[in-house]
């Protein structure tokens, strides 16, 4: 119970921490999630929504809502595929760009600083743990 309630009540401190860093910018955390994993693509700093509900592990009625959102403040665009007559392409704009560029800066503090406690030999380990404890319950992921 002990180890349960602690990784819960961390969950709760952390996120409460990432959501002031992203409403300072503007932004939700699925917000941030869309437009970090765009960053993350190779330039043109595009996929397909398919590949960001995979990168995301979202369904893909949580993709379109956050791809709405995103394109109405001119920060992703949708554009059809050149190869697949029914695929889109969703594109980082310059702005979404700039955007993230500002946050992740900001972001990386909020975890540095959320984890400053802990010596880099603790926080490997501590990352280590818990890989394999997502790892026994079928989270195969191996993403930040």
């Amino acid at each position: 119970m002990a180890v349960i309630g602690r990784l819960s009540r961390l969950s709760r401190l952390i996120d409460a921490e990432l959501r002031r860093t992203f409403a300072a910018h503007g932004l939700d955390s699925a917000s941030f999630d869309v437009l970090a994993t765009l960053r993350r693509a190779d330039p043109p700093h595009r996929l397909t929504p398919a590949e960001l509900m995979r990168a995301s592990m979202i369904t893909s009625g949580a993709v379109t809502q956050r791809l709405d959102r995103l394109e109405s403040r001119g920060l992703v665009t949708r554009t059809p595929s050149d190869s697949d007559g029914r695929g889109v392409h969703v594109t980082l704009t310059e702005e979404g760009y700039a955007l993230i560029e500002r946050v992740l800066p900001d972001h990386l503090a909020t975890e540095h600083r959320v984890l400053s406690a802990l010596t880099d030999e603790r926080r490997e380990t501590l990352a280590a743990i818990l890989r394999d404890l997502l790892q026994s319950l079928g989270d195969t992921t191996d993403g930040p």
